[in-house]
């Protein structure tokens, strides 16, 4: 991303130096990255990953932030937008395991690590048998945690791991009409203050269709008041100029789960990402409404 900047800005990206004068790159460690004992949810959810960093935004100590989007709160702070979101990744969950090939073979009882209170639930509502522990760290710590034996099979998202080179080594991929992940997973969203939200650079990075699928998402997201502490899936798709989602919640341990799927034809409609926000905001409170209390911690 910082190579797609400096382009953006008019440094050559095969240049390595232009593209350190152009966008130079300042590393920021979260509450979120330092606390691995403990799910974010215990901590204070997804903010634990945004909080540092958009203080340095709005001091001005950096002009941008690249976030994974689906660490990013339902709400931002104010003074802050999110300006770009590039062309997605793979949203979908990966299935990691020696031991099966997909979450349904894994043997009875078997250990499933995940950090992730959707996932949690996800796998529950399919495999009531099985025993999630918590599992937090970077990818490393949780394949040295698969290797070592401490879980029978993890789930990580399938977008981090091409990112870090190693999408050969899912068993499986997850279905995300079936399991919904979570909203704006596989997404990148470069945040700003508000000012800077229409520069001609952010202007160059954008990508429509990726920027109107996850409004849906967020908006679902919005809807049903999002955070760690609540298991959410949202999963919005083109079939030519039609917007269609899948959101669903579920209770923490997976016993009940609340769906309604969607659809938006953008054919004529000048604002797509207004209607798609629209559309989710309708699924989310539709999911809500019906869910009650019972998908709450």
């Amino acid at each position: 991303m910082q190579r797609r900047i400096a382009a953006a800005l008019g440094a050559d990206p095969e240049d390595a130096a232009a593209v350190a004068a152009a966008a130079p790159l300042i590393v920021i460690t979260t509450t979120g990255d330092r606390v691995q004992d403990r799910r974010l949810l215990e901590i204070g959810g997804k903010g634990m990953f945004t909080k540092e960093i958009e203080e340095a935004l709005l001091d001005g100590r950096i002009d941008c932030a690249i976030h994974s989007l689906k660490d990013m709160p339902a709400l931002l702070r104010d003074g802050l937008c999110i300006a770009a979101i590039p062309e997605r990744e793979d949203p979908r969950d990966a299935f990691l395991s020696h031991k099966a090939e997909r979450l349904e073979d894994l043997p009875r009882g078997a250990v499933l690590g995940t950090a992730s209170l959707r996932r949690q639930a996800q796998a529950m509502h399919r495999r009531p048998d099985l025993d999630v522990q918590m599992l937090r760290g970077n990818v490393d710590t949780r394949l040295a945690k698969l290797e070592a034996g401490d879980a029978d099979a993890i789930l990580l998202a399938y977008a981090g791991l091409k990112r870090l080179g190693l999408g050969h080594l899912p068993q499986s991929l997850i279905d995300p009409v079936e399991c919904p992940p979570a909203p704006g997973q596989g997404a990148l969203a470069i945040e700003t203050r508000i000012g800077d939200c229409d520069a001609a650079w952010l202007q160059a990075i954008r990508h429509m269709p990726t920027t109107v699928a996850v409004a849906a998402e967020r908006g679902a997201l919005t809807a049903l008041e999002g955070s760690c502490k609540t298991a959410i899936g949202a999963h919005a798709w083109f079939e030519g100029a039609h917007l269609k989602l899948i959101v669903e919640a579920l209770a923490p341990d997976g016993h009940v789960r609340f769906r309604h799927a969607g659809e938006a034809d953008l054919t004529e409609l000048a604002d797509a990402e207004a209607s798609a926000r629209a559309l989710g905001i309708s699924l989310g409170e539709a999911v809500r409404d019906e869910a009650g209390d019972q998908i709450a911690i």
